[in-house]
């Protein structure tokens, strides 16, 4: 099982390229806070604008670094079935523990051809597959129950990254998965809520600049402290709703360059944050003792 915070890592980048040392440091300062697992790729490595072969690199990285320490599931997701096949091949052959498929962006398939592209990719590799369901992004809800079929149907499609901020749909996920079916927080903000209807985790943003804290709220609801997990929850919020003050990872890759973590740099169309926003976020920093 996919349990506990694991990083939605970002892509550090020098001089318009991927800072390949930073990356290791990236990695290292997770594992060493307690993060339980490293997606490299997601939407927060801001792999739309990264090539297939920088795509490719920063995953081998990852898989490099965290040598076995920590599952590394590499965000291999695309809205063409044959490149998200060719990209988790890859990812598969350099040693992955498993992928992170988004669904198809743009193309706003039917829940069949949600189906038919997640079935697709499952059969091309024998790695576990875990779904991101996020329609803000993609123009397309996976419905419950097309992914109780395809829980049903693809034994390795082992859980889903629930983006879809409705506690609603991810009970009823719940209700109609298999039991070893995943189920795993896509939102900061929701880590505790999800836990607590039969979540295993978070794929988290945050976790970036405060690894510690969001490991220990997983391990303290985990351990039955509902009272600690409930105050870390709270004391994540403020700094969890800076990190989403402008379209992530810009707010989060801000803050890293702010803390000394990488610089800063985003590829367009991720611009710079505006002035007030980074005094807003400076703010929140400050306020949670890290700057």
């Amino acid at each position: 099982m996919f349990r506990g915070s694991i990083v939605a890592i970002v892509t550090p980048f020098k001089d318009g390229k991927i800072d390949e040392k930073k990356l290791r440091d990236l990695i290292e300062f997770q594992i060493k806070n307690g993060t339980s697992g490293i997606v490299p790729c997601g939407t927060t490595g801001e792999s739309a604008t990264l090539s297939f072969e920088e795509h490719d690199r920063v995953i081998e990285i990852a898989i490099e670094q965290a040598k076995k320490r920590v599952p590394v599931i590499a965000g291999t997701g695309s809205n063409s079935t044959e490149e998200a096949i060719m990209l988790t091949r890859h990812a598969a052959k350099a040693g992955a523990d498993a992928s992170l498929q988004v669904s198809p962006y743009y193309n706003r398939p039917t829940q069949k051809g949600l189906y038919e592209h997640f079935k697709a990719i499952a059969e091309a590799v024998n790695i576990p597959v875990i779904l991101y369901n996020i329609a803000s992004r993609t123009g397309v809800n996976i419905e419950p129950e097309t992914l109780a079929k395809l829980a049903n149907d693809c034994k390795n499609i082992a859980g889903v990254k629930e983006a879809s901020g409705s506690l609603d749909q991810m009970s009823r996920i719940r209700q109609l998965c298999r039991e070893d079916f995943d189920l795993i927080s896509g939102d900061d903000s929701l880590t505790l809520p999800v836990l607590s209807i039969g979540g295993t985790g978070i794929i988290s943003v945050v976790a970036n600049i405060a690894p510690k804290d969001t490991a220990d709220l997983v391990a303290e609801f985990e351990k039955g402290n509902i009272k600690k997990a409930r105050e870390i929850h709270y004391k994540l919020l403020p700094l969890i709703k800076a990190v989403f003050i402008e379209t992530n990872p810009i707010p989060v890759k801000t803050a890293m360059g702010l803390l000394g973590m990488c610089e800063p740099s985003l590829r367009l169309p991720m611009s710079a944050m505006l002035p007030e926003n980074v005094e807003k976020l400076k703010k929140a920093l400050k306020d949670y003792g890290l700057l």
